[in-house]
């Protein structure tokens, strides 16, 4: 095998970043722990940073809990969020979903008045490269997700902004916990970024935790939170994301200290 998988494999395990994901697309009928205003958001990162996450990603929401990559909810999200989780990274969604239509997605990102410090683009999405494009001139760095099941890695591979950005962002979309693992390692081999640009790897629903155990056996950044999965590891509904952050940092833990047999 070559690519991403090899160039981690024989690297110290368990040592890369971890990050919170706070919300996703999630609504309050989901779980009462997502959290769906700006001043829940703080909190939640801030409980999410005290447990061991080093960045925060998260979807500003409208007051009806739609996703948006409005100015303004953007600004509140963020500035809410540094003011509780002070010197933390956060990055934000650029998601189509929160505005499907490509060109005023670009304009949304050009009239942000409060900069993220990195937003993830879906790169199998329409108007990708534009929103990417808009982001690096604004200074925003760029994770860009590759989603396994779409064209995303293909068309990262032959975009000229590839070089730039800041991450690979591998998202594994198959949720069976027993196969995401390999769809996860398929992806890894397909996604591999130009030298120097760092990845980190997850997965979701059922797939959050068995993708989230390989990233640290490969030493790949990785994140955790409500967005990926409602579930502890022994499948009980975690209460927090910072729950789920105490989890997956014991996980770490056990990853970088085996027991020794």
């Amino acid at each position: 095998m070559n690519g991403i998988v090899n160039q981690h494999a024989a690297g110290p395990a368990g040592r890369g970043l971890l990050q919170v994901c706070l919300n996703g697309a999630r609504t309050a009928g989901e779980s009462a722990a997502v959290p769906m205003t700006p001043e829940a958001m703080a909190r939640s990162a801030a409980r999410a940073v005290a447990a061991g996450a080093a960045e925060v990603h998260v979807h500003p929401k409208t007051p009806c809990g739609q996703d948006s990559v409005s100015g303004r909810l953007v600004a509140e999200t963020v500035e809410a969020i540094r003011a509780a989780a002070v010197g933390v990274p956060v990055g934000v969604t650029t998601g189509a979903w929160a505005e499907p239509d490509p060109v005023r997605r670009v304009e949304r990102v050009r009239s942000w008045t409060v900069l993220p410090d990195l937003a993830s683009v879906n790169w199998h999405e329409p108007g990708a490269e534009e929103v990417a494009a808009a982001l690096l001139e604004r200074g925003v760095a760029v994770e860009a997700g590759l989603w396994s099941g779409t064209p995303g890695a293909r068309l990262f591979a032959a975009s000229p902004l590839a070089p730039r950005v800041a991450r690979v962002l591998a998202e594994v979309t198959d949720t069976d916990p027993a196969t995401a693992p390999r769809t996860a390692r398929a992806l890894l081999e397909e996604a591999a970024p130009p030298a120097g640009v760092p990845v980190l790897l997850h997965g979701e629903d059922g797939g959050a935790w068995p993708v989230l155990r390989l990233a640290l056996d490969l030493g790949l950044d990785t994140r955790i939170g409500l967005e990926d999965t409602l579930l502890l590891p022994d499948g009980t509904p975690a209460a927090s994301n910072a729950e789920l952050v105490t989890a997956a940092a014991h996980l770490r833990a056990e990853a970088e200290h085996p027991p020794a047999e």
